[in-house]
């Protein structure tokens, strides 16, 4: 799962809308791609078993062609139905990315699709969620926010017997009993977290001084940063710095200052850098520059979620970012087409969880999002749909 802000350089995810004080849920050179790792130094002593299992980590998660692990079995496509996808707000990336992917597929099956956007309050989610309610759809998706936010809609739909699927709306993958959601869509923070660090714990061959961004009012994003921290821990030779406690909704404005004085503070120790979420190195390259950092040098910086276009354009032009752990939009958006169809014709949601990837310069081919192969012809095969359009 993602933890977004709504100024749009952050998607995929989770919200903090400070005026309500309720948490919504919403996604190089020099990176190790196989060859001799930029250090040149031999891992610290104890680190070696970390460091090899980091290494196998990595190179499976950095594959662009490994083969489709999802469902390959399931009912055939129900025909006629709607679909209404409430999206937290359509500013947010890995929001309106994920939609194109429910409308994508939606085209595919045969249904009908309606987006209705929340505009990034409780106000305009609920007012949308009470909308698409009113529609009578054949189900509903919560696009990335809090359903806690919207109690009295999700009761009122699951009276109506409307199944309700989401995409980051809560923790954890796979169906909810509260609140109820026939399944909800994301990677698990866990696999996110510990792919991130052994990324860093590879990428420094075991020697690395490293800087954590987080948002400690966010329980979710507390939770990443720990579990990544604990990640960095498996290797003696990883030193956390800092952690950073900066909320989303400051992070232009606070980032590029606490960026200056990690600088004053550590200097050269300062090797890598790992976020909750890739906006803060949009707000920490002004920063990195005017300190004269090269943007392909160290500091090397990991986003542990997202992958939004401009993470990927920084990561492409080697511009303060080298890596990040991005979520497959469009693939996901198919996904909850397919859990609908499993709704409708009264079979369990799929169980499927996608593998976490690692998105560099080396293994983007200049792409601005993560497309995995496979998954469109696996699912129109699922629903006996032509695979030629």
């Amino acid at each position: 799962m993602r933890v977004h802000t709504n100024r749009k350089s952050a998607p995929g995810g989770a919200v903090v809308l400070a005026a309500a004080a309720v948490v919504l849920v919403g996604c190089e050179r020099g990176a190790w791609t196989g060859a001799a790792p930029l250090s040149s130094g031999p891992a610290k002593a104890g680190c070696p078993a970390a460091l090899a299992q980091a290494e196998a980590a990595v190179r499976q998660a950095e594959k662009t062609d490994a083969a489709w692990s999802g469902p390959t079995r399931g009912p055939r496509a129900v025909s006629g139905k709607n679909i209404v996808y409430v999206a937290q707000t359509m500013t947010n990336p890995g929001v309106a990315g994920t939609a194109n992917g429910v409308r994508e597929a939606a085209r595919a099956i045969g249904w009908s699709i309606r987006v209705i956007d929340g505009q990034g309050t409780p106000a305009g989610i609920q007012a949308a969620f009470s909308q698409a309610i009113a529609l009578r759809p054949s189900g509903i998706v919560i696009g990335g926010f809090d359903p806690r936010l919207t109690s009295q809609q999700v009761a009122r739909a699951t009276a109506e017997h409307i199944p309700l699927i989401g995409w980051h709306a809560v923790d954890s993958p796979g169906p909810s009993k509260d609140p109820a959601l026939f399944s909800n869509v994301t990677t698990r923070v866990e696999d996110v977290a510990r792919i991130s660090a052994d990324w860093i714990i590879t990428h420094s061959h075991g020697d690395a001084g490293v800087v954590v961004f987080t948002d400690a009012s966010i329980p979710f994003a507390r939770n990443k940063s720990e579990l990544i921290k604990e990640g960095l821990t498996v290797c003696s030779g990883v030193r956390v710095l800092a952690e950073e406690n900066i909320p989303l909704s400051d992070t232009s404005s606070r980032t590029p200052l606490e960026v200056s004085s990690l600088l004053s503070r550590f200097g050269e120790r300062w090797t890598h850098s790992v976020a909750i979420n890739d906006v803060y190195f949009a707000d920490a390259a002004p920063a990195l520059r005017a300190a004269r950092k090269k943007g392909a040098a160290a500091p090397y910086n990991i986003g542990a979620g997202d992958g939004d276009p401009s993470a990927f354009q920084r990561i492409n032009s080697e511009q303060f970012q080298a890596a990040t752990v991005p979520e497959a939009l469009s693939e996901q958006g198919w996904q909850i087409v397919d859990e609908f169809n499993r709704a409708f014709s009264g079979e369990p949601a799929s169980g499927y969880v996608a593998p976490v990837h690692i998105a560099t310069a080396a293994n983007s081919g200049g792409a601005t999002a993560w497309d995995p192969p496979g998954y469109r012809a696996a699912y129109r095969k699922i629903w006996g749909r032509p695979s030629c359009c």
